[in-house]
């Protein structure tokens, strides 16, 4: 890699790129499910309030600092202030983002471990070997040859996923109960768990506080507009996690099944939901269990690939 600082070619790519570090498992798989634990459409309104009100200035101050220094997330800090606890900061949120990795990895390692390759613990250490490589291929070519060129390909390709497995689970027998508990609002269950909960979702949805929004930013050109950036992001960003609900529910209510199972949801419950519910054609549960999880691995590599470039760039 050349030892000038890389940034983005265009402004879909800032968008796309940043909006990948933020979309993961917690827009397919944890607000459907917390969602579906805390009062339907009254989590959701929630949850868009604490991503206006707390969200969308949380990253615009990760922005400003990211782009003003043009430095990784330890350093940014250190620039903006002579004081030693700036670079504290600026380093603890660089382990907190390596903490992070190591996180998801460990429980996707857990779970695909445990349910799906409890015969062979090769395999989960095989595949989770290969998305390492293909992680640090992307971020080893460079911010825009690398990290803006996959999310191109990356992210249009998720969305596209997602629609089509909506669509699919929209038409089916039953798909409306789950579409009207997603989106009929219980404040019955609406409590101070449910405030904190809805508010940590928005950050860890938004990849709030990791450094993976300061180091992307510090790649951002003068001219990107920050506000809409930001605006665009948690929009595109909220968008996904809608789109999940609708993928999840009413594939749910057609069978009978309560979606509010947990990390089992992923590995056991949607897979038998998926096979239930459409098995009036052969096969058709088979390619949407494929797509679903064509559609994890997606969601976890574009956010793989930021954190791998906080490291990277410290």
């Amino acid at each position: 890699m050349s030892s000038e600082r890389g940034n983005f070619g265009t402004k879909m790519g800032v968008v796309l790129a940043t909006a990948g570090s933020a979309v993961g498992l917690g827009n397919i798989w944890r607000f459907p499910y917390m969602t579906g634990h805390n009062g339907g459409a009254a989590f959701i309104i929630i949850y868009f309030a604490c991503v206006l009100l707390l969200g969308i200035p949380g990253m615009l101050s990760e922005f400003i600092i990211g782009r003003h220094s043009a430095a990784n997330a330890a350093r940014a800090y250190s620039r903006l202030s002579e004081e030693a606890q700036a670079n504290v900061n600026g380093s603890s949120t660089i382990r907190g983002g390596l903490a992070m990795v190591m996180n998801r990895l460990s429980r996707m390692i857990g779970y695909m471990g445990v349910i799906t390759f409890s015969s062979d613990s090769f395999k989960p250490l095989a595949w989770t070997v290969v998305f390492i490589l293909i992680t640090h291929f992307v971020v080893a070519n460079g911010v825009r040859n690398g990290i803006e060129r996959a999310s191109n390909l990356l992210m249009p390709t998720l969305l596209l996923l997602l629609v089509v497995i909506v669509v699919a689970s929209c038409m089916l027998p039953g798909a409306g109960r789950g579409i009207e508990f997603l989106f009929h609002p219980d404040f019955s269950k609406v409590n101070g768990s449910v405030l904190l909960e809805a508010l940590g979702q928005a950050f860890f949805s938004l990849s709030l506080g990791t450094a993976c929004l300061c180091t992307y930013a510090s790649y951002f050109s003068r001219q990107t507009n920050l506000l809409r950036s930001a605006v665009q992001i948690a929009i595109l960003d909220s968008v996904i996690a809608i789109l999940a609900g609708l993928m999840i529910f009413p594939a749910a209510f057609s069978v009978g099944v309560n979606p509010d199972s947990g990390p089992s949801l992923i590995f056991i419950t949607l897979p038998n939901v998926f096979q239930q519910a459409f098995s009036a054609v052969p096969g058709m549960g088979y390619v949407i269990s494929i797509l679903f999880y064509g559609l994890l691995a997606l969601a976890a590599l574009t956010s793989t690939i930021s954190m791998h470039e906080i490291g990277t760039a410290f």
